[in-house]
């Protein structure tokens, strides 16, 4: 008999900078593609939730497999021994940034993140804020030496996009490639043809 595979198994954080509705994009195109989920909403982050969204906390947390307070570090994602493929932190806020490349563990979404990088397992850091100062990019340097990926949301303009649903699903859908997770959400870039962008 053939086994059945094992799932992906991905943490998800989203914190409180602007941009609440990448991680909640994220979770959606997460659980079309069967991944198992792991959330961490930041205590900002149920505010920026609010404020920015029509989404309650409770709702998005039936979207994941499993959900955690930010503040529960007997959680199994808080342990190396508890395999995941890796860690997305989406929005990502500086202040998180920050905790991280410094190795404050004081919550679950710094601690998580401080496994994936001490095993060797894929953290993608989606750092919202502008303009960065010196601060910012040296954190961002020091965590990308330290095998972190960063990928700030950015919009892919070769995809024409209608409004915010296109960009959210081509910015998210790039996040996702970095796990090699084909979302299907959003047209490829092809090349020029004929003078115009192949999309």
């Amino acid at each position: 008999m053939a086994e059945t595979p094992t799932r992906k198994r991905i943490i998800l954080a989203i914190t409180g900078a602007t941009g609440a509705a990448i991680g909640i994009r994220i979770l959606q195109l997460l659980r079309g593609l069967n991944v198992e989920t792991h959330l961490i909403i930041s205590k900002w982050a149920a505010e920026t939730i609010k404020w920015e969204t029509d989404y309650s906390i409770a709702a998005l947390k039936t979207l994941a497999d499993h959900s955690y307070s930010p503040h529960d570090l007997a959680a199994p994602i808080a342990s190396g021994s508890y395999k995941t493929d890796g860690m997305i932190i989406a929005p990502c806020s500086v202040k998180s940034l920050a905790a991280i490349n410094a190795g404050i563990c004081n919550d679950l979404i710094t601690r998580a993140a401080d496994v994936c990088l001490k095993e060797r397992r894929r953290l993608v850091l989606s750092v919202r804020e502008t303009p960065f100062n010196e601060i910012h990019l040296r954190n961002m340097l020091e965590l990308s030496r330290a095998g972190a990926v960063i990928a700030p949301p950015v919009v892919g303009f070769y995809t024409k996009p209608a409004g915010i649903d296109d960009i959210l699903d081509q910015m998210c859908g790039r996040l996702l490639d970095l796990f090699d997770l084909d979302s299907k959400s959003f047209e490829r870039w092809t090349g020029m043809h004929d003078g115009a962008a192949g999309v």
